[in-house]
């Protein structure tokens, strides 16, 4: 999965936006067991960068609900 801009963000309705957060917290929940088993070799680098990408969804999807 690649990397969100915000610029990109932006330009998601809601739904989508719900529907990635999920997605992304998925992901993110299948390479932390990895982690902790200690089968994740490659992948190790992926954490930090999706749980930035799942901020910026949150961040933009509470934007939306202030507004």
């Amino acid at each position: 999965m690649s990397r969100l801009r915000m610029k990109a963000v932006r330009e998601m309705n809601e739904k989508d936006l719900q529907s990635r957060v999920i997605e992304m917290r998925t992901e993110l929940s299948k390479l932390e067991v990895e982690n902790a088993k200690g089968t994740l070799r490659k992948e190790s680098g992926k954490i930090k960068p999706l749980k930035r990408d799942i901020a910026r969804l949150l961040t933009r999807l509470n934007e939306m609900d202030k507004k």
